[in-house]
């Protein structure tokens, strides 16, 4: 069947609300909500295969060391390995003090006891209770009127008051109750707010401080509207609301279309307190709001998010070891890509940012300031969050200087001049050309040390032994330069010199004098290795081959230049003598 020309005569818009002084859109978000991870309850029956016992346990012991407080760890009513699992965690002692669980449970007397009957003995127990109250819920599903769905829900609230204070007095146990209001955003705000009232009222034991206040979960069980919609929901719920501060308003949202992290974010500007969710977005249908997003978006604002995800990678294998899903590598904050750039542009603006930031960096530790993060196109630092530097530039066929340039600096640790950074482009281009595929780090390397012929294994020549001495002859200052030097299987005895301070002509006086090979020096540039372990000088050098038997006073350009020489060595001469080695022989293999 294809899609409708006209959808309207199939689909309903949804029902704004009239709420013309909102004050939301103005309201900044200042500090992380209270955080309730549903992956065990939500996350674990959206599976095709729901966890075990074991990969429960596994999972739960990793939100606990992700900081999360409040962890719902199942709906016990539903089967008997939901039920065992839970009392497994009390009975072996699992659950840290300052970690409050909750379950879940319909309006249902039977469902509930068996509930209250999982959590025997647990220290600290939120206890959820829900109900349906939109109208397609009342009129279709239950074929109930508004009062006896208030009736429904203020019955069975009595019942968890009951069973929770008997709880109480036998095993110690502190509860509180958590009433969702299920399909909130289908309900009429006036009558979300008026069964809310009458729980509170049936529950009889809210007060201002944390532990008394009534959780009120508002979840958006299907996502049906903009997330400015939600927001406006929960404005009016939370300014309709009596004695606000005995209750927390709680935001559930999942992700039908697409937008639950604004949703909530917008949520918590409208007054919400505390938010469920799962771990990279698990759960029903679309899934649940993704909290690792909501807490990094928090976190890269400068806000302390509560959570921890300083190993972002053990997060993933965790999740994917438990659950069988994967995370999608272009995922917020997690994917293997989010911290990657593959285009030049961007290469480049990231390889000046982090230029630019190390030197703002070295000045703050010097006037005592924090260091700030202000690099373009990433939001946030990846060693934050356990990832590396070593993939936020990759080399395709989209890549450019910068990023090439980018990746020698920190794999190689040289700063290549500019004209250097065009010359090896050309050569890591043709080579992605030619294969199709991304070159890697270690390729590049490779291919830099082949091309500038660093490895030592196609040299033409070879410098066995050299010596650069500089001395006075007839009153004038003489560079003169001795050595041994291999050239196709031969060897040969260097000896040149040069008026001046000027050992790179020396040298190449003494290779033309023994070979023909007749060079002249176009331009050269050094700089110390960037390895701070290092006391290495790189030189590079542009030579240009000649016919005449000058080797200096060259006035070529470089365009016409037979091509740059890299050299390092610990000495400035010896590393601008091998570069110019490197230079002859590039042009003899080419």
């Amino acid at each position: 069947m294809p899609m409708l020309a006209d959808p309207s005569i199939k689909y309903t818009p949804y029902t704004s609300i009239d709420h013309p002084d909102r004050q939301w859109p103005s309201k900044r978000i200042t500090k992380h909500p209270i955080w309730l991870t549903t992956d065990l309850r939500d996350g674990n029956q959206a599976l095709p295969r729901p966890m075990n016992a074991d990969q429960k346990r596994i999972f739960f012991r990793h939100l606990v060391k992700c900081n999360f407080k409040e962890i719902e760890v199942g709906f016990p009513s539903a089967s008997d390995t939901e039920f065992e699992f839970i009392r497994s965690l009390i009975d072996s002692g699992e659950i840290p003090e300052d970690v409050w669980i909750q379950v879940m449970s319909p309006a249902r007397a039977e469902l509930i006891e068996r509930t209250f009957a999982a959590v025997a003995g647990a220290p600290k127990v939120i206890f959820g209770l829900y109900n349906a109250t939109a109208p397609l819920f009342r009129d279709v599903v239950f074929g109930k009127s508004k009062e006896d769905i208030i009736a429904l829900a203020t019955t069975h609230t009595r019942l968890v008051r009951a069973l929770a204070e008997e709880h109480s007095a036998k095993y110690g146990a502190r509860f509180r109750l958590a009433y969702g209001v299920e399909a909130f955003t289908q309900t009429e705000p006036e009558y979300a707010v008026e069964v809310c009232t009458a729980v509170k009222n049936a529950w009889g034991r809210a007060g201002t401080a944390l532990e008394e206040r009534v959780i009120f979960n508002l979840p958006a069980t299907v996502e049906i509207a903009p997330p400015s919609h939600y927001a406006d929901q929960i404005e009016y719920f939370c300014k309709h609301m009596e004695n606000r501060e005995e209750i927390i308003v709680s935001l559930h949202t999942h992700n039908d279309r697409g937008t639950a992290v604004a949703a909530t974010e917008m949520g918590l500007m409208a007054g919400a307190d505390r938010v469920e969710g799962c771990l990279f977005g698990g759960g029903e249908r679309s899934g649940n709001v993704d909290l690792v997003t909501l807490a990094l978006n928090l976190y890269s604002q400068g806000i302390p998010c509560g959570l921890d995800f300083s190993n972002i990678q053990e997060t993933i294998d965790i999740v994917h070891q438990c659950t069988s899903l994967t995370v999608h590598p272009r995922h917020p904050y997690a994917g293997e890509l989010v911290f990657t750039a593959f285009s030049g542009s961007h290469q480049d603006a990231i390889k000046k940012g982090m230029e630019a930031q190390a030197i703002r960096h070295a000045q703050a530790v010097a006037e005592g300031r924090p260091l700030m993060w202000e690099i373009p196109y990433l939001p946030l630092d990846p060693a934050d969050l356990g990832r590396t530097y070593e993939a936020i530039v990759r080399v395709n066929s989209q890549s450019g200087k910068g990023g090439l340039a980018y990746i020698v600096r920190t794999h190689l640790h040289i700063d290549l001049p500019r004209p250097v950074q065009q010359e090896f482009h050309r050569v890591v281009q043709g080579q992605v050309d030619r294969t199709g595929q991304e070159m890697t780090p270690n390729d590049i390397k490779a291919a830099f040390s082949v091309h500038y012929h660093l490895d030592g294994t196609t040299p033409c020549i070879r410098l066995s032994e050299f010596d650069v001495v500089e001395c006075e002859m007839g009153g004038h200052p003489v560079t003169t330069c001795r050595g041994r030097m291999e050239l196709d299987g031969k060897t040969f005895i260097l000896a040149g010199e040069s008026p001046g301070h000027d050992p790179l002509v020396a040298f190449l006086t003494a290779v033309a004098s023994q070979t023909g090979l007749r060079f002249t020096v176009v331009e050269t540039h050094q700089s110390a290795s960037l390895d701070t372990e290092s006391r290495d000088i790189v030189s590079f050098v542009l030579l240009r081959r000649k016919s005449s038997d000058d080797i200096q006073g060259d006035q070529s350009s470089p365009d016409e230049a037979t091509g740059w020489g890299i050299g390092v060595d610990v000495d400035k001469t010896r590393s601008l003598i091998r570069a110019a080695v490197s230079a002859i022989n590039k042009d003899l293999v080419q």
